[in-house]
């Protein structure tokens, strides 16, 4: 019988030991920050009901999530006229109840429910745990793929929209990336779905301005007709896009909209404290095309984009007054931001801006001669990660030449000889793998040179 070849699923990847110390480089520095400022750490299930999952997305969200299988005979119980072709939605409720989660916002909603006399109000958590969407996989898009999301809920003064853009700011600089933080209101697209006659299509707007930017305005217009718009309803959508300064015209612009008005209010007041927190203005700009096509959202929404590279969003969010009401716990506002780890990653691959340091984990390699040899050199050894320096001995006795072609693959800086001579003198001999220059030193002398240049 022929033998199967492995493979993994589309949209997912394996990571080698180099590609996994760069992700933990990049997750470690957002722990940092979100912790800075106060977060907590908090984790859900990789599954969830799909009862918490369903219609918090959208049309277009509900059809990217992976369903899981009910255990044993999941066809137990349905009868054929459910096996027919067009009644797949129902039969999928019937042999599937659980499902892989799509992101972490509407988890921490169900925690945040479910926990809601554990916890303390304004409850500020973070979360770096992979999520699933069942996308076509291209470049930068994945099917399986971590977020970072830092939330806070129990509160809606705009203070934690100004520290949530903070944290990306700081996260974004001290990662080496150049970024655009965009900023719009969900309550000016809905003034502007107010003022052109379709109050009740806002979804339609936000899914259809999400894409401009990969299918332009004749493709959203296109997309809009389908949905039933006029020509002059899109004319006049795109006429409010138009104005060069949304914070000095939006009484005028939405004076018959209410919702409108507050959106106006709200990102003005934000751009204030933004100043006054000392944020650079150069870091962050109004983007009143930016939609994000998420349904929970109503107030302040955020999107990351690189400057020097072509990647989509690698970060994004917004406020959300009533996520938790789903849930059966009304007025609860929350906003949160999710950092893209898995395209941020790519980025910072492509403009070598990892640190050539982080893909080393043994600092120190202790060489295999003899069972003499590896007697005198195990105390040592043990020593030397005591003083938290990474370090191995070479498993077997080979030739010199393979124990050390072994450091010069693992990208080991320092092996550490211990030969007849070395061990008479109680010392021993540190080769310097870069500049190929040795000398003998005690124990005590390779553990400070070697923490020097570390």
């Amino acid at each position: 019988m022929a033998s199967v070849k492995p493979s993994i699923p589309k949209g997912t990847r394996d990571f080698s030991p180099e590609q996994v110390a760069k992700r933990n480089y990049i997750f470690n520095t957002i722990r940092s920050v979100f912790e800075k400022y106060g977060y907590q750490p908090i984790e859900t299930p990789t599954m969830e009901m799909l009862s918490t999952l369903t219609g918090k997305y959208g049309d277009e969200g509900d059809k990217l999530l992976f369903k899981v299988l009910n255990s044993g005979n999941f066809l137990d119980g349905v009868s054929n006229d459910k096996l027919a072709p067009d009644n797949y939605k129902q039969l999928t409720t019937d042999i599937s109840e659980k499902g892989l989660r799509y992101d972490l916002t509407v988890p921490f909603a169900r925690y945040v429910v479910m926990h809601q006399n554990e916890i303390t109000f304004p409850f500020k958590r973070y979360q770096i745990q992979p999520v699933f969407r069942a996308d076509r996989p291209q470049r930068g898009r994945y099917r399986e793929f971590y977020q970072c999301d830092a939330d806070v809920v129990g509160s809606d003064s705009l203070l934690n929209e100004v520290e949530l853009i903070q944290i990306y700011d700081e996260v974004f600089t001290k990662l080496g990336i150049g970024v655009a933080i965009r900023i719009n209101n969900r309550k000016i697209l809905q003034g502007f779905a107010d003022i052109i006659g379709t109050p009740d299509k806002l979804s339609d707007i936000a899914i259809a301005i999400d894409k401009i930017d990969k299918i332009g305005r004749e493709g959203v217009s296109d997309e809009l007709i389908q949905k039933g718009f006029s020509e002059n309803q899109i004319r006049n959508l795109f006429k409010n896009f138009t104005v060069r300064d949304i914070l000095s015209y939006y009484k005028d612009v939405f004076k018959s909209s209410p919702t409108g008005l507050k959106g106006g209010e709200e990102l003005s007041e934000l751009l204030v404290k933004l100043h006054l927190a000392g944020v650079d203005s150069t870091k962050f700009e109004v983007d009143l095309s930016l939609a994000r096509g998420l349904s929970y959202y109503t107030g302040t929404i955020i999107e990351v984009v690189a400057k020097q590279i072509q990647m989509g969003s690698i970060g994004g969010g917004g406020r959300y007054d009533d996520l938790t009401g789903v849930f059966g716990l009304p007025n609860v506002s929350g906003v949160g931001i999710s950092f893209g780890a898995d395209r941020i990653y790519d980025v910072m691959e492509e403009l070598k801006l990892f640190p050539e340091t982080i893909t080393t984990a043994t600092k120190v390699l202790f060489v295999n001669f003899d069972d003499k040899s590896v007697a005198y050199v195990l105390p040592l050894l043990q020593k030397v990660r005591t003083e938290n320096i990474p370090a191995e001995l070479y498993p077997s006795p080979d030739k010199m030449k393979k124990q050390l072609g072994y450091a010069d693959a693992k990208k080991i800086p320092f092996v550490v000889l211990a030969g007849e001579d070395e061990m008479k003198e109680g010392k021993l001999t540190l080769k310097n793998m870069t500049s190929g220059e040795q000398e003998k030193l005690t124990i005590d002398e390779i553990i400070e040179q070697v923490k020097s240049q570390l």
